[in-house]
């Protein structure tokens, strides 16, 4: 059999579009967190543009939108000035505490006041350093992690939500923001390419969230594999079993790029990851593998400024839609 190219798509911002579903949702979770503080009724609405989180979500080191989410209410609670709550063991009653305790109106001046407020804030940081958020935003659903499940009811909506934690909301029933999303490339482009290389996915998105869009735009059938976050949570308890310590297996590091190549084997001629991050980039160039990257700016808000950040983050080929992705393999 004639060797094929592999070619690993990112799923967000790549096959689909996520500027209403994750991207409101980073925005929507910031808004919920504030809406029991004093004056909450002076912030503007929305909070700031998807422009200026895109600033920060193309800075890279924040791939994963729960991390994105933790840092943006970060950088608006360095404005706000709280009662730390007593010790409790509880991170929701703390979460009340606090926030009833804070009054917002200096954060709703100056998020009125500039252009871009994140921008303006951000300081290359990937974790939240107030000792308040860090507690808020430790363990995960169901165990305290506060700002990763208020985001996660938003994203997923009261009836999914239940189902994938078995826990009833706290913060919002309504429809899932998961909903939102909408495919980026048509069903006719892939199945033509999956006739002629062989496809694959590589997403920091959990299994659960991967499988909702595969099945509901019917694309499934098109990718050979799919690796999720699921697949590197795995392998870092593994790891963590076996020596002793922990490790990060979710881009920038190549983990699923190599399992996808090796999985391959000798099937494959060229190796080509499609992604919109800087971390993707970085990702394709640090495989053993040998991957080129390519990054696609279908989706961004400002192009130009996300051509810059995957060039600097080794990009070997940057394009602007599907139809340039083509002509890479003619």
């Amino acid at each position: 059999m004639k060797p094929q190219n592999l070619i690993v798509f990112d799923m967000d911002g790549v096959l689909v579009d996520v500027s209403g579903s994750y991207r409101e949702t980073v925005r929507l979770a910031a808004g919920f967190f504030f809406a029991g503080a004093r004056s909450a009724e002076s912030l503007p609405e929305p909070l700031f543009s998807l422009e200026d989180l895109a600033v920060i979500k193309q800075s890279g080191g924040l791939n994963n939108d729960w991390d994105l989410t933790a840092v943006v209410i970060d950088l608006l609670f360095g404005l706000v000035e709280a009662k730390l709550p007593v010790e409790t063991g509880d991170n929701w009653k703390a979460f009340d505490a606090a926030v009833e305790s804070c009054d917002v109106g200096a954060l709703a001046e100056f998020l009125k006041s500039e252009s871009r407020p994140l921008a303006a804030r951000y300081k290359g940081q990937k974790a939240p350093r107030h000792p308040l958020i860090q507690m808020l935003y430790s363990g995960d659903v169901g165990s305290g992690n506060v700002i990763k499940q208020i985001f996660q009811e938003i994203y997923l909506g009261e009836a999914l939500f239940s189902r994938i934690y078995n826990l009833p909301p706290k913060i919002y029933r309504g429809r899932g923001y998961i909903y939102k999303e909408k495919l980026l490339i048509e069903s006719d482009r892939l199945k033509a390419l999956s006739e002629d290389n062989i496809l694959a996915i590589a997403t920091g998105r959990p299994r659960a969230e991967a499988d909702i869009p595969l099945d509901h735009f019917d694309i499934r059938r098109y990718f050979e594999m799919v690796l999720t976050l699921d697949d590197c949570l795995q392998a870092e308890e593994k790891l963590r079993q076996r020596d002793g310590k922990s490790v990060s297996l979710s881009k920038p590091n190549p983990f699923m790029l190599d399992a996808v190549a090796d999985a391959m084997g000798e099937r494959v001629q060229k190796r080509y990851y499609i992604g919109d991050m800087p971390d993707d980039m970085q990702a394709a160039g640090n495989s053993k593998a040998g991957y080129v990257g390519v990054g696609l700016v279908l989706s961004a808000p400002e192009k130009e400024a996300l051509k810059e950040k995957l060039a600097a983050a080794g990009a070997d080929h940057l394009i602007e839609n599907f139809e340039d992705l083509e002509l890479l393999f003619v």
